[in-house]
């Protein structure tokens, strides 16, 4: 009687397993960084936004702005970081920004209807960056936000 025994070999399991693990989870990663990086450098950093030479925030993630001479981003949405608000929230903070600058409400709306951003074809509404019109506020305005200039 001769028992035939099964030999697990679990060498080609774990090879597979650390070249997909190589490829996958390091050098795919580190291409596609490096690409980005040289290809769309702008972009692969996150989209900083400069003031007078200094970091002042991103375009994609929305900035904490609570004094009443700028505009302020939605709190409710989904994840609580988007940068952009509607048309129709910028101009219903249109009000308060003049009275607490003196910008005349004329000039705001322009300055919010040059600053609006469009739709991808026919969907969703248009849309102006918080952090841009805000720069644009500042850059249009520098005796009224000569504190934020840099």
């Amino acid at each position: 009687m001769t028992e035939n025994k099964e030999k697990w070999n679990f060498k080609p399991i774990i090879g597979l397993t650390v070249i997909s693990l190589l490829i996958c989870g390091l050098f795919f990663p580190l291409l596609v960084t490096g690409i980005a990086q040289v290809f769309f450098p702008y972009q692969a950093n996150g989209e900083i936004v400069q003031l007078n030479g200094k970091a002042v925030g991103s375009n994609l993630i929305a900035q904490n702005f609570t004094l009443p001479i700028f505009f302020h981003p939605r709190n409710d949405s989904a994840s609580g970081v988007d940068p952009d608000i509607t048309l129709q929230d910028a101009y219903s903070q249109i009000p308060r920004i003049s009275n607490a600058t003196g910008i005349p409400a004329d000039s705001l709306t322009y300055i919010v209807n040059q600053n609006q951003e469009g739709t991808l074809w026919i969907f969703g509404s248009p849309y102006v960056n918080v952090l841009r019109i805000n720069l644009a506020l500042i850059k249009e305005y520098p005796s009224i936000y000569s504190g934020f200039s840099g």
